[in-house]
């Protein structure tokens, strides 16, 4: 029984770590990603590296000196993007592509996220969330700075209800394996992120409805566009969510 539990146990650490070395560029054992059965539980943890990237950049954010705001919001977006290797960013950039240039077509929509090229489209709409995501960081107020991992969180958060609540539409692609991830699992798991949000109170809440209006109207823009979502439209949404509990909490 006791062996049982350790595979069990080892079974879970690696899910973590598949999730860790999927979404940021912290260095793992690169043998847990021949593991499928890792990789498949590795989607409940999503929330969880979330946290973990929050609160990295929290630690990035308030140590910082305040004076130079500028400075220090360039400092922690530069952390931030260097923390997950820009992995979302370029599924942003696909997806505006594809967006603007499929013109309302399924089939051309989903073949323009398969070019690994970027238009002037998916250009425009990163360095606009970048320059939005700087202004928010350097607008932040002091007593709302230690909220940052707010952000990170609910974005991966997000990655893991999509996969839950969405079809997954690409034959083949990176998320396919997720498909079958537990979704008992899954579901706590974001349920969690929630919970760790709510804790931090009215603030906490705001973040969580922004979060929230920003993956509904994502959902119901991918399930008219394409039936579903892709790994390009996943990254999308963390990207959007990031941002959008950003602004909110400099609002909030």
């Amino acid at each position: 029984m006791a062996g049982v539990h350790a595979r069990d146990g080892a079974g879970l650490m690696r899910g973590l770590l598949v999730a860790l070395g999927f979404l940021t560029r912290i260095p793992v054992p690169v043998r847990v990603f021949d593991d499928a059965c890792a990789q498949r539980t590795s989607l409940a943890w999503y929330p969880m590296v979330g946290l973990i990237v929050g609160a990295l950049l929290t630690g990035v954010f308030i140590a910082l000196p305040r004076e130079h705001a500028l400075l220090s919001a360039a400092l922690t977006l530069l952390a931030w993007v260097a923390l997950t290797g820009g992995l979302h960013l370029d599924g942003l950039a696909d997806s505006a592509d594809a967006w603007v240039g499929g013109f309302g077509d399924r089939a051309r929509t989903l073949e323009i996220m398969k070019d690994p090229r970027s238009g002037p489209a998916g250009v425009t709409a990163v360095v606009l969330l970048l320059l939005l995501k700087f202004a928010a960081l350097a607008s932040l107020q002091v007593e709302n700075a230690w909220l940052l991992w707010l952000s990170p969180l609910l974005a991966r958060a997000a990655l893991t209800a999509a996969f839950v609540a969405t079809p997954y539409v690409r034959s083949g692609g990176l998320g396919t394996v997720l498909k079958d991830a537990p979704r008992a699992a899954c579901i706590l798991a974001v349920l969690f992120g929630i919970a760790a949000c709510l804790v931090c109170g009215l603030r906490g809440a705001i973040a969580v409805g922004a979060a929230t209006l920003v993956f509904v109207l994502w959902r119901r823009t991918c399930m008219r566009r394409i039936g579903g979502f892709t790994g390009d439209t996943a990254g999308a949404l963390a990207e959007m969510v990031e941002v959008t509990v950003l602004v909110a909490l400099v609002y909030a």
